[in-house]
């Protein structure tokens, strides 16, 4: 397994970790309708376009390590 990977699944057990110490479940949980996980997706999806607006607002439309990169 390539860095990279490893890296990744660390955060994952880590954020998986301090998820189910804070809200005393993890994503075995069986409580939520389909419509309240579709819910849980849009809303961590819009938490994701909020940080790439924010992130374009402090390095401008290109990310900070593009040197001349075309779309």
């Amino acid at each position: 397994m390539d860095s990279i990977v490893t890296s990744v699944i660390e955060q994952f057990k880590t954020r998986s970790a301090m998820g189910e110490k804070k809200y005393g479940v993890n994503m075995d949980r069986d409580d939520l309708s389909y419509k309240e996980w579709i819910t849980h997706m849009k809303e961590e999806l819009m938490d994701a376009i909020l940080y790439l607006e924010k992130l374009e607002k402090i390095y401008g439309e290109k990310a900070p390590n593009t040197q001349g990169d075309t779309e």
